[in-house]
């Protein structure tokens, strides 16, 4: 993602409620726990319940974003997180009893579905995914939560059991998109290869690839609601079902030839996440569930189609990933990734390699003179600087505080020392673009042959690194040298 992204804004207007909570306390607690002998936690909560709520008590949220307090009701964070307790309750301890023994059992990663509460008392369905953020696995002090508000396909699977009275206008107004369907045709294929003697149904999909597509102009499309219009972008439905070879294409054979399978084997309910695509082309994430209709289920006359838009649960989940792989204040790569790629690099026997380290000069200065926000402008600054220069098979990470590392496959020492003139160039210009303090780097370079380790090389490009770090304190360009660094 390009760092002139402000993470703080991605953060902020991501389409899912977000929070960053603290859970050190619980950390501490059950190592208390632990370090009094104790083995068998359950049995140790069933003795001591109190627990379970000084635990509960012992979280602390750290922040929200904007989208939690539209989920939520809320007008200000403050006041809905003075009024948690509306939020979480009725079956919450329950299920947070069932996450404290997870957590014993180092398992702190977590996916459920659950039920909380809006401020008006609104009941809202929820998946909660839960992650330490990077740097943070062990303290659990940093704990990233993303609420994914899945009431509205919750609501459409319990309106399907209502009577049949209400079924039409909750079809018609019901906010998840829902299609009614004659698979009746469908059945009768299958049939019908079934009296040609097929029995092996896999391996004549196989064999003939093409009757796949075909099967699904097998379908009929009787009804959608006013929900699918929207979704699709479709201004009525004679539009829509003239154009579903735009809705349904790419990877939609791949899920059909499994929903046919599972028919061929007297399954028809199913349920799969994929991608269909509005009439204006933009890909909508979905999850897809199927069920025949009741009276249906051997013509397979009706069968009711819910598609749920799952777009901002999956941009949640990709945001999730991207903290595993990179650095939160900067967007470059993580150290943990950095670690990785060298180790991949070197199995790999990407050679020459070479390996920029970089360190920040000032750093103490800037968070002396003008706080921790004055540091943290400037460590982005290195990094805008440092991720224009990388090539584009080069990893560009901060692997420290105030350091930096570029990885170059395949280029050798040369390309490093033009690399690092690049890079400097870059620093003069960026130095006349922003005033206050200049941004200074102390580089070290090394590179790996093949028969060299990846270890050394690093090990090697450090040292050249403090090299140049000594040599700017000396000459009086820096304050004091900082102890930290022998």
């Amino acid at each position: 993602m390009p760092p002139e992204i402000d993470f703080k804004d991605i953060y902020q207007y991501a389409p899912v409620s977000l929070w960053i909570e603290d859970y050190s306390l619980i950390r501490r607690q059950l190592e208390d726990i632990r370090a009094q002998g104790v083995t068998d936690f359950s049995a140790y909560l069933d003795a001591h319940p109190h627990v379970v709520e000084s635990c509960m008590a012992g979280i602390e949220v750290i922040d929200v974003n904007d989208y939690t307090l539209e989920l939520f009701r809320a007008p200000s964070r403050e006041v809905l997180l003075a009024n948690l307790h509306r939020v979480f309750r009725d079956d919450m301890r329950a299920h947070f009893r069932a996450e404290l023994e997870d957590m014993w059992h180092g398992r702190l990663e977590l996916s459920i579905e659950g039920v909380n509460y809006a401020l008006d008392g609104t009941p809202i369905y929820i998946k909660l995914s839960r992650r330490a953020l990077p740097g943070f696995e062990h303290d659990w002090s940093r704990i990233l939560l993303s609420l994914a508000d899945i009431t509205e396909r919750k609501r459409a699977l319990e309106q399907l059991a209502e009577q049949q009275r209400y079924a039409q206008g909750l079809f018609e107004h019901s906010p998840v998109s829902l299609w009614v369907e004659d698979y009746s045709a469908v059945r009768e294929w299958l049939q019908e290869l079934r009296q040609q003697g097929i029995s092996n149904f896999a391996r004549h999909l196989a064999d003939n690839p093409q009757v796949v597509a075909e099967s699904l102009k097998l379908i009929r499309v009787l009804d959608v609601n006013q929900t699918t219009l929207t979704m699709f972008g479709a201004h009525d439905k004679d539009e829509l079902l003239a154009n579903l070879d735009q809705v349904f294409r790419d990877e939609m054979r791949v899920h059909w030839e499994r929903e046919l399978v599972d028919m061929w084997n007297g399954r028809l309910e199913s349920e799969y996440e994929g991608i269909n695509y509005s009439l204006s082309g933009e890909a909508v994430d979905i999850l897809l569930r199927s069920r025949a209709m009741p009276g249906d289920e051997d013509s397979w006359a009706r069968v009711l189609v819910a598609i749920s838009d799952i777009t901002a649960r999956k941009k949640a989940e990709a945001y999730l990933v991207y903290l595993g792989k990179h650095d939160l204040l900067t967007g470059l790569k993580n150290r943990t990734f950095f670690e990785e790629s060298r180790a991949l690099m070197q199995q790999e026997g990407r050679y020459p390699l070479s390996i920029v380290v970089i360190d920040l000069n000032g750093l103490k200065r800037a968070n002396d003179s003008g706080g921790h926000e004055a540091g943290d402008a400037l460590i982005r600054r290195a990094a805008e600087v440092i991720s224009k220069t990388a090539g584009p098979q080069d990893i560009a990470a901060r692997i420290g505080g105030d350091e930096f590392a570029l990885l170059m496959p395949y280029q050798d020492e040369r390309a490093a020392r033009n690399l690092v003139a690049q890079l400097q160039s870059l620093l003069e210009m960026n130095n006349q673009f922003y005033g206050g303090m200049p941004l200074s780097f102390s580089i070290g370079v090394a590179t790996a042959y093949t028969g060299m380790t990846v270890a050394e090389t690093l090990k090697l490009a450090d040292a050249r690194m403090y090299t140049a770090k000594r040599a700017y304190y000396e000459s009086g360009a820096g304050a004091e040298l900082d102890r930290r660094r022998p």
